[in-house]
């Protein structure tokens, strides 16, 4: 019997590079493209997917849409004998990069899932932070998408952004809401060294909001958005009833992926690992045939590693772990394995176990970090 799986496929190519992002991705080597895409079908082709069965796909970056959609499409038909009927094919697009045409592509070769990348929904912030299209262009690759008849559409925002007052952080989420998307995805600016935006807030260029704002910020979001039908099921995640992120949640219950494509990360046989984030390298070895030489493996994990992270990821969810399927998965109860962790957040008011279910208070979503690090 084949085994389920996700693929995540890394497109690491942008027009330009947003000022907040540290992920592996290139602006101005689309000279790269073609010979990258055909390292990534080489790698896809090694990995012998006939074994198992594609539940989901998510294509990230960069900025996918980026691509001429042929390359979209040459890799989903590559991947299409082995997924499942009604897998969750996901792609990130970004305004600026789409038209209605790729859209089209999307839609005929079977992607069913849009991600698009808003951030906010004023001008002078997208400014700020490094974004390529206003809101009017994001507002009209949305009603684009819908024309083509895209009906599970994602949309990122962010908050903590520089300068962002809680008021304009409303007006957003409000103009989304508006839109109806069938789920929202809502990040705190992380300031990571090496950004040309943590050179900024360093020069004293820009200010980002301290943390008790950015902290009212995100109840905001989340009265808001729950105020308004919307799910809240993970951290960072809100959807309609039945839209949560297949891919992602598949990945928060810990089940198994490959990664292709420059610095995509896998998670195979317990076993964590990556490819290399040199583009060359990547492309030289796959077209020498020396695949290997990309992958750095991470972790070979142990019983009780796994337990831990099953822990951590569980609790991202708003749900939290279900006791009877971490017993299911461990042969074990978790409450008997951490009961000097678990007694000690639940005191600290961090934890609760209601029922069959151990998940995050209140105060635990606002210390999230504080509790992953018991598991550590």
């Amino acid at each position: 019997m084949n085994k389920e799986i996700g693929i995540y496929i890394h497109i690491p190519f942008c027009k330009s590079k947003c000022y907040y992002c540290d992920f592996i991705s290139f602006a101005n080597k689309e000279k790269y493209q073609e010979e990258y895409i055909e390292a990534v079908i080489k790698e896809i082709r090694h990995a012998k997917l006939s074994e198992y069965n594609i539940e989901t796909v998510y294509i990230g970056g960069g900025t996918p849409s980026i691509l001429d959609s042929k390359y979209i499409v040459k890799i989903i038909n590559e991947l299409r004998p082995n997924l499942v009927k009604n897998a969750e094919i996901t792609i990130e697009i970004n305004p600026g990069t789409v038209d209605k045409q790729k859209l089209q592509n999307y839609i005929n070769v079977g992607i069913n899932r849009l991600s698009i990348g808003l951030q906010s929904t004023d001008d002078n912030l997208l400014k700020k932070i490094g974004r390529i299209h206003k809101f009017e262009d994001f507002l009209k690759v949305y009603k684009t998408a819908r024309e083509v008849g895209f009906k599970n559409i994602n949309i990122d925002l962010m908050l903590a952004l520089p300068n962002q007052s809680l008021d304009i952080l409303e007006e957003s989420v409000k103009k989304v809401i508006e839109l109806n998307p069938e789920h929202i995805s809502i990040y705190s600016l992380i300031l990571e060294e090496g950004t040309k935006l943590y050179d900024m807030v360093n020069k004293g260029q820009v200010k980002i909001p301290k943390e008790k704002l950015e902290r009212k910020m995100y109840w905001k979001v989340k009265q808001l958005l729950e105020g308004s039908g919307y799910i809240h099921y993970e951290i960072s995640n809100f959807s309609r009833k039945g839209y949560e992120s297949r891919h992602n949640s598949d990945c928060w219950k810990q089940k198994e992926y490959i990664g292709f494509g420059v610095a995509a990360h896998s998670y195979l046989n317990y076993t964590r690992f990556s490819n290399t984030e040199d583009l060359d390298e990547y492309i030289n070895n796959l077209n020498e045939n020396n695949i290997d030489k990309n992958i750095t493996i991470h972790e070979n994990q142990t019983v009780e590693s796994k337990q831990k992270e099953y822990m951590i990821l569980g609790l991202r969810k708003i749900d939290g772990i279900c006791i009877k399927d971490f017993k299911s998965r461990f042969g074990q109860n978790p409450i008997f394995i951490y009961y000097k962790e678990l007694e000690k957040l639940v005191n600290e008011n961090l934890l609760e176990v209601d029922g069959d279910y151990i998940r995050l208070t209140d105060k635990g979503l606002d210390l999230a970090n504080l509790v992953w690090e018991e598991f550590i």
